[in-house]
């Protein structure tokens, strides 16, 4: 998750594609390194790719996630009426709440929450693209990515595409801190918000360019391109 914020505000800080691109390839082979090194995490990718193998061990979480979500069908058992959350599937309340929303409400309720997250998303995004300095846009790109990443892991995580991961799911895993930070967050992307459309209206009212028509046209420049065009200009 830290690798997709510090990717995120590299690029919206005017990184180049070829230095994220290298700075991925170098993460996945560390990747690669720890999980061979540690037991623990190569159990858990082991399991990840079946873990019916072992229902009771190493799987188990995955497998009651999945019967979880199953049981759930498409209108769900009903708020209130989950099995899993009774000390079947460990950590129900944090990690693994989402299989829970699957099984209370069913098909229709994961889809609203997903469709959910793809909003704040486009809105984050949107919020990033049209804040008014540089500091505002690799902030809100990065908060956006923040949640957006942390809740596509914790999904991903649910149904079994991505192994155990131990992420919660933003606003709605229970935790102090988690959410503490997580509102904090959004009420400073909200505040870049506020001062983005207010940018935005004062510069429509004198028959300029909106902030976001002038960073589609002319992208910040590169990190050291800008750094080599303020040396030349000195």
């Amino acid at each position: 998750m830290m690798v997709g914020i510090f990717v995120s505000a590299y690029w919206a800080g005017g990184g180049r594609m070829r230095h994220v691109v290298l700075m991925l390839a170098g993460l996945l082979l560390a990747f690669i390194a720890l999980t061979i090194i540690e037991p623990y995490r190569f159990a858990r990718l082991t399991s990840w790719r079946n873990p019916m193998a072992d229902p009771l061990g190493a799987g188990f979480q995955s497998t009651q996630s999945i019967y979880g979500l199953a049981s759930g069908g498409f209108f769900g058992v009903g708020i209130g009426h989950s099995v899993e959350k009774y000390g079947w599937l460990p950590e129900a309340h944090t990690d693994f709440i989402f299989a829970i929303i699957g099984e209370e409400t069913g098909l229709i309720g994961t889809t609203l929450v997903m469709l959910g997250f793809l909003y704040f998303t486009w809105r984050g995004y949107r919020t990033s693209m049209r804040a008014p300095d540089r500091f505002g846009v690799t902030l809100a790109a990065s908060i956006t990515t923040w949640v957006a990443f942390q809740a596509l892991l914790n999904m991903a995580t649910v149904t079994n595409t991505l192994p155990v991961t131990g992420v919660p799911l933003p606003f709605f895993s229970y935790g102090g801190t988690a959410l503490a930070s997580t509102l904090a967050a959004v009420g400073v992307l909200l505040s870049i918000a506020r001062k983005g459309t207010t940018r935005t209206n004062t510069h429509s009212r004198k028959g300029k360019d909106a902030p976001f028509d002038s960073w589609r046209r002319n992208r910040w420049a590169p990190v050291s391109g800008a750094r080599r065009g303020t040396r030349a200009s000195r």
